[in-house]
């Protein structure tokens, strides 16, 4: 049970979206909330508040009657759940809920306070609103999605509830639950905001970290079969550059090999006379793919525990308009639904995990391609050559692949286009960035899925199973379990597809 208090970290979003832990409102929320919601409800009573008594964007100009304003709201969130495409999946919709839930618990909203009461029971209920990915641009926030949650939270549209797609006023009905209490400004509270494009980001940072720890196992890997020289890890030349990414990849690596019994000291091979060789039959350093590995995935990390701090402030930010303020009295008319902060981290980690795919992919080439690793047949074929295949399938599949990564990462936070009369005349596009930075990562899992079968391949044909560190060896047989040894060729999909599911659900 996690108790909220209206702040929440990264392990927080962990706790409630992987591990399913239920939350628990503190009564201080509550108090909170109801201060906010009573200050702005006698506030309004004689002036003019965006969104309580007047229209919405350009129309803000219409003041609304007293006896309208209720129905203002349900108009609003009616007339904007108008999303297309694809429904966001589950757990990104709980992930975005969450972030909800917790800006609208600050204070600087005054909803009322059963809107706090209810997202926390469709949270704890696994009860998730159908929100399509298109729609936002990401400027008054995520309107078109979050109409969607609010629609749910009045008691209409749909629901995923037990894996399937239901009308919410039957799962509502089924489980005696009651929609939100419409007073002032509800609507606008629950759509105004990035809580969409800050969701999905929260668990593409999660999945990101995951996917960087795999990465950097691969690597390690790799280098340890071909009998790398170690001294590109080594702590005195990683500690000589500044950056703290890419010293923690060294020391990871270096802990990855510890006891391997295959990388190779400079000292017992180069570093010693040898005047009669003309041409060394050994590299003398190794391809960018497996030397410069900590100065390729250091800026991954660093950018990935930037992205991470970024949004966390995000999260625990008051990100809808007008603001409320009881402690100075006042509203305040402003734009802190801007979603330019998420778009920006968005663009920057689908960067760097498109890098960290490409890595992937040309290390997977430097396995694949015999001429170049001089030590395993062509495609690590285990079988006979010209009959069998080896793994060259799948290196097409990885490679159009981390193509089509490339492509995808170019941003999206430089792409705006007015609209809504032009009252939003520059947007952020901020979900957008974070739907395709989602497919991004799920691209990269597939590539390192495919470098890791092959990898694993390698060890096979080698034979050096009892030579390979502990943390290589416990990789090949956790792979061994899903994958059999490919001498003859054999359907590969399957397998891609079980060890793409493996790493995305377990760290390594």
């Amino acid at each position: 049970m996690l108790t909220f208090n209206g702040t929440l970290e990264v392990k927080d979003f962990y706790k409630v979206i992987f591990e399913n832990n239920k939350i628990k409102i503190d009564n201080e929320v509550y108090k909170t909330v109801e201060a906010s919601f009573q200050f702005l409800k006698s506030f309004s009573e004689d002036k003019v508040i965006y969104g309580v008594n007047t229209g919405f964007g350009p129309m803000a100009q219409y003041k609304i009657k007293d006896s309208e304003r209720i129905q203002l709201q349900y108009n609003l969130i009616r007339s904007h759940a108008s999303g297309t495409g694809q429904p966001i999946a589950p757990m990104y919709v709980k992930a975005a809920m969450l972030a909800r839930l917790n800006t609208l618990s600050l204070g600087n909203s005054g909803v009322h306070k059963s809107v706090i009461e209810l997202m926390t029971e469709l949270i704890n209920q696994d009860i998730t609103p159908l929100i399509y990915e298109h729609g936002g641009v990401g400027a008054s926030g995520d309107l078109v999605q979050l109409a969607h949650l609010a629609l749910v939270l009045i008691g209409e549209g749909e629901v995923f509830y037990k894996g399937e797609r239901q009308a919410t006023q039957e799962v509502f009905k089924a489980l005696n639950l009651k929609p939100i209490s419409v007073e002032l400004r509800e609507g606008l509270a629950l759509m105004n905001g990035t809580s969409v494009m800050t969701g999905i980001g929260m668990v593409n940072t999660i999945y990101t970290r995951r996917l960087l720890d795999w990465m950097t196992s691969c690597s390690a890997a790799i280098n340890e079969i071909v009998k790398a020289y170690d001294d590109h890890l080594s702590f005195e030349l990683n500690q000589s550059k500044k950056h703290a990414g890419q010293r923690k990849i060294a020391e990871a690596m270096r802990e990855h090999l510890k006891d391997s019994k295959l990388t190779r000291k400079r000292e017992h091979h180069l570093y010693s006379k040898n005047d009669e060789v003309d041409v060394f039959e050994d590299k003398v350093q190794e391809y960018y793919s497996l030397r410069c590995v900590p100065q390729i995935l250091g800026p991954v990390l660093d950018t990935l525990n930037s992205t991470e701090d970024i949004l966390i402030k995000e999260v625990n930010s008051a990100n809808d308009n007008p603001i409320v303020d009881v402690k100075k009295k006042h509203v305040y008319h402003g734009g802190n639904f801007h979603g330019d902060y998420v778009s920006l981290e968005m663009d920057k980690l689908k960067m760097v995990v498109t890098k960290l795919s490409m890595l992937s992919e040309r290390q997977l080439n430097y396995l694949l391609n015999s001429r170049l690793n001089n030590m395993l047949p062509p495609f690590v074929n285990l079988g006979k050559l010209g009959l069998n295949f080896g793994m060259q399938g799948v290196q097409f599949t990885a490679t159009s692949t981390t193509a089509e990564n490339q492509m995808l990462s170019n941003p999206m936070y430089v792409h705006s286009i007015p609209n809504n009369n032009d009252n939003q005349d520059i947007v952020s596009m901020g979900t957008n960035a974070a739907l395709i930075t989602k497919k991004v990562i799920e691209n990269a899992f597939e590539v390192v899925a495919i470098e890791i079968i092959t990898i694993v391949q390698a060890i096979e044909y080698l034979k050096v199973q009892d030579k390979v560190s502990s943390k290589t060896k416990k990789l090949y047989d956790e792979i061994r379990d899903l994958v059999p040894i490919f001498t003859e060729d054999a359907i590969m999909y399957p397998y891609v597809n079980l060890v793409k599911d493996f790493i995305i659900n377990n760290r390594t």
